[in-house]
């Protein structure tokens, strides 16, 4: 008789390695990313509210996307940093669902915001003229508000489903955070209907959002192709270049990650590659927002002066 999910009452996270000798190296190794990813993600936050020349629907979004970034982060690493010195790497069963749940939200909120990031830009370039019209207050919350509810409610459904998996006893997860991917490969229950809704609304947020993103860069290059001066078609790429490059890193290992075909399938790679879109990828994002926007360098200055200055 298959024992309930109900009795397990913690997991083991098997983490990256067994060695002792590496454990202590691996946890300065995060600990100065994941640091650093919560230095860079909320300083943009901060930097951007408190900077009035970014106050713009660009920059709307970035905040909240920085902030879904060190969210993203926050919920994976503190924990994965713990197991590194614990004797024993155990989560809570309520623990591993509700860390679960939070990366799953996260990471679905922040893929609504690249498309909504995307509409963005296309308006900016090829509805100039009429871009603070078009790109108002109001339009700006409900698309903000419409990343947070898609990315809450993708969450909740896949959660649900979680809770009707069963372990038999078993509750080592060979991962170092509460996958979905490494959570039906322990369960001795069928895990189809998982497999079918993470495909099906894998599918749903990675096609609308990878559609948007691609139809507003088809626009986008229409416009510029057909402009008359090189500078300005270099402007238009330089406000575009930021975004691309985010939304290739975010998208690219997503989809490599969820829809590869099973035959190559390992949860060692998983697990790299988990790394990548947890921690390296929001380690990097306020580099790529940054260090190629000259209003984020100049706001920095400013900020700089007015904090060392304030006089």
């Amino acid at each position: 008789m298959e024992i309930n999910s109900t009795t397990v009452t913690e997991f083991i996270l098997q983490g990256f390695t067994e060695y002792p000798k590496l454990q202590n190296s691996l946890f300065l190794l995060f600990l100065v990313i994941y640091l650093w990813t919560l230095l860079g993600n909320l300083g943009m936050v901060v930097l951007i509210r408190s900077s009035p020349q970014l106050e713009t629907p660009m920059y709307f979004f970035l905040q909240h996307f920085s902030f879904m970034d060190a969210c993203i982060a926050s919920t994976v690493a503190p924990k994965m940093l713990l197991n590194f010195l614990a004797k024993r790497k155990t989560i809570t069963y309520g623990g591993c669902i509700v860390q679960f749940f939070l990366f799953c939200t996260f990471t679905d909120v922040e893929a609504f915001l690249l498309a909504a990031m995307a509409i963005d830009r296309y308006v900016a370039v090829c509805k100039s003229l009429s871009y603070t019209v078009i790109m108002s207050r109001s339009l700006c919350l409900w698309l903000l508000c419409g990343a947070y509810v898609g990315g809450v409610l993708s969450s909740l459904i896949h959660t649900c489903a979680s809770l009707s998996l069963s372990y038999c006893g078993r509750n080592s997860v060979n991962h170092f955070f509460c996958d979905l991917a490494a959570l039906m490969a322990l369960a001795c229950s069928d895990t189809s209907l998982n497999e079918l809704l993470l495909f099906t609304f894998g599918i749903l947020v990675e096609g609308l959002n990878t559609v948007t993103i691609v139809a507003s860069y088809g626009f986008i290059i229409i416009a510029v192709v057909k402009m008359q001066s090189l500078g300005g078609r270099l402007k238009a790429f330089s406000t575009c270049a930021s975004h691309l490059t985010s939304f290739a890193l975010f998208h690219g290992t997503i989809l490599f990650m969820y829809f590869r075909p099973k035959s190559s399938f390992s949860m060692h790679t998983d697990k790299n590659i988990s790394v990548f879109y947890t921690l390296i990828i929001p380690m990097l994002n306020p580099l790529i927002y940054s260090l190629r926007n000259a209003d984020v360098k100049e706001a920095l200055k400013r900020l700089l002066r007015k904090t060392i200055n304030p006089h």
